[in-house]
């Protein structure tokens, strides 16, 4: 394999390892909260990953849950169950 191969196949691997940094990281899949963060004009909304779809943004809350409060599927802050 000469040289320039090895720089050509060297450079895909770079670009194919980066690539799929970026497609993990823009879905999300190793994020560990509970809940995304999605903009909604110059405001956020907090929403749970098992969100109904069928509940609008604007239905969810524009502040982060407390520690020991949660979002439920339809946009409500309720307090944490207990174990």
């Amino acid at each position: 394999m000469t040289l320039s191969k090895k720089r050509r196949l060297f450079f895909l691997a770079l670009v194919a390892i980066i690539a799929a940094f970026v497609i993990i990281d823009s879905n999300r899949l190793f994020v560990e909260q509970e809940y995304i963060v999605v903009p909604h004009g110059n405001h956020s909304h907090y929403m749970p990953h098992d969100r109904d779809p069928d509940v609008p943004v604007h239905n969810f809350p524009m502040v982060k849950p407390r520690p020991n409060e949660m979002i439920t599927p339809q946009g409500q802050v309720v307090p944490r169950p207990t174990e």
